[in-house]
């Protein structure tokens, strides 16, 4: 079930999954001279622990880059690490490595797995596979799609999903988007998809043919021949 918050809600097996935290971005970019609102680790987590007080989850699932860059963990303040380290004693809590963390979670408590792994029959990746063996879960991508309202174009975060795959919107507060519109996605959905566009209080499902283009464009997004 698709929540608005970004998160995937899974009820039979009691699980919230989320993708792509990217903890610390702000701290990783004020490294490199660019002086961002240090708050969006603290904003991720509020956000977290609210889905953990609504769905009471026996277990999370983090499908990788949580952490911005390897040396994130190890730059949260006290407040920041308290608040995580909760969430992750809450419940049974697994990491998926990601390419921005290839280690997750030092001493932080939790599972770390590999892509690859398998819960209840799905698979858990960070990644996307080109060509999945049986149904997949993963994150990276950031997807973003836009849509036409009332003649007024909408850009809204978005699960990207198939018979086989859904590619989960980033839930951290600083991540950016990629339009479904770019080549990335061709591969993972050359017959089209469904577009599950978050908005503010739900989660509208749109195929992908009513899909804009990118930006300046407003030609429908239509599954490559």
């Amino acid at each position: 079930m698709p929540d608005p918050s970004g998160a995937l809600w899974w009820p039979e097996q009691a699980t919230l999954i989320v993708a792509d935290l990217h903890l610390e971005k702000g701290s990783s970019f004020a490294r490199r001279g660019s002086l961002l609102p240090p708050y969006d680790t603290g904003t991720t987590l509020a956000r977290l622990a609210g889905l953990v007080r609504q769905f009471r989850p026996v277990r999370i699932v983090a499908l990788g880059d949580s952490f911005h860059d390897g040396e994130a963990a190890e730059r949260l303040d006290p407040g920041d690490r308290g608040s995580l380290a909760a969430l992750v004693e809450s419940c049974e809590w697994i990491w998926i490595a990601g390419n921005h963390d290839p280690d997750p979670g030092p001493g932080l408590g939790g599972t770390i797995l590999a892509e690859g792994s398998i819960l209840a029959g799905l698979t858990l990746r960070h990644e996307a596979a080109s060509a999945p063996a049986g149904p997949e879960l993963s994150g990276h991508y950031h997807p973003k799609a836009s849509v036409s309202v009332h003649g007024r174009r909408v850009t809204c975060r978005c699960f990207m999903a198939d018979s086989q795959r859904i590619v989960l919107p980033a839930f951290g507060a600083y991540a950016g988007g990629l339009s479904v519109r770019d080549r990335a996605f061709r591969r993972l959905f050359p017959i089209g998809f469904t577009a599950y566009l978050i908005g503010t209080r739900r989660v509208s499902a749109f195929p992908s043919a009513l899909l804009l283009g990118d930006s300046g464009a407003d030609e429908p997004l239509l599954p490559e021949a």
